[in-house]
């Protein structure tokens, strides 16, 4: 393994954790009861493993697929497709995850602008979709002939009208700029060492994250990998504690980690083994450290403002 600078915190597996986290891996060939995948990792395609799940038993579910471009994921490619093709692969694998769902169950679904079009086609079928978050994700030097792409976007959607969206949760603590006073006294915010700020409501528009990077205790090898403050915005808006939080793309286990450290129930599914066995030693680490980059005190921060 090559020695890592000092400051590179990027999570990686040596041979013997390797061999460690493998066993921790599940592989279901029957039907399963959710005690048994609780808590747990399957080294699996959702495509592989969705008819062994049972019915009704999660809350949240949070989608990140291969988006419609040629990508490499470690020793698998997914390559970009025609919109139909791309949206009859969607329809394949997202039609089985219905019957999973509770009656409550909210939905998330990640993209860009290549597959908004069939996400937002094939969302529809099942679920009622209720707004588009936009986040930017500044990464990369940009295009020469093009705009810099800097923004993905995350389809919100729930199987019914009643459904978990805890507020409070999820505001915003942005600095004041301009400081209102009512009779010398701060109007709708409040001052503090650090600064004056005030609690906003969440909107649409994400601005506050950070792509993760080699010097973030929460970064790994995965080309794709979601800050683990989004999926805290997420999972705290939409699930109680205890809820159960289902990712069948876990990646290297960002979605699992966060519901972990936020005391929610989780299951994640990986087709890669890489991956997968990193997403258990991440979950391994959260039992020590609870942390999440940008939250804290039960507030999310503007982005670089602490």
């Amino acid at each position: 393994m090559t020695k890592k600078a000092p400051r590179n915190k990027t999570i990686t597996l040596t041979n013997t954790e390797r061999l460690k986290f493998k066993k921790r891996l599940l592989e279901l060939k029957t039907l399963t009861d959710v005690s048994h995948v609780l808590g747990t990792t399957i080294n699996q395609s959702i495509n592989d493993v969705s008819e062994f799940l049972p019915d009704s038993f999660v809350d949240l579910l949070f989608l990140d697929p291969p988006y419609n471009l040629t990508k490499k994921f470690n020793t698998d490619t997914f390559r970009a497709t025609s919109h139909l093709e791309y949206a009859e692969w969607m329809d394949s694998w997202l039609s089985k995850l219905v019957r999973l769902l509770k009656p409550t169950a909210s939905i998330y679904i990640c993209g860009d602008w290549r597959s908004s079009r069939a996400i937002q086609e094939i969302a529809e079928k099942y679920f009622i979709v209720r707004n588009r978050i936009t986040w930017e994700r500044e990464k990369g030097r940009g295009a020469k002939a093009n705009w810099k792409n800097a923004s993905e976007d995350i389809w919100f959607c729930t199987l019914s009208d009643k459904f978990t969206f805890n507020l409070d949760a999820v505001k915003l603590k942005r600095k004041v700029i301009a400081p209102y006073t009512d009779h010398g006294n701060p109007k709708d915010w409040k001052k503090s060492e650090s600064g004056n700020f005030r609690l906003t409501h969440p909107s649409n528009l994400w601005s506050d994250l950070t792509v993760p990077f080699w010097s973030m205790s929460e970064n790994t090898e995965h080309p794709t990998q979601k800050p683990e403050k989004l999926l805290a915005k997420i999972i705290l808006a939409s699930t109680k504690k205890d809820d159960v939080v289902f990712d069948p793309f876990l990646g290297s286990g960002t979605t699992s980690v966060v519901a972990k450290k936020l005391g929610r129930e989780y299951l994640g599914i990986e087709i890669d083994e890489k991956f997968a066995s990193i997403s258990e030693k991440r979950l391994a680490m959260a039992d020590d450290d609870t942390t999440i980059q940008g939250f804290v005190d039960g507030v999310f921060w503007e982005r670089n403002s602490l």
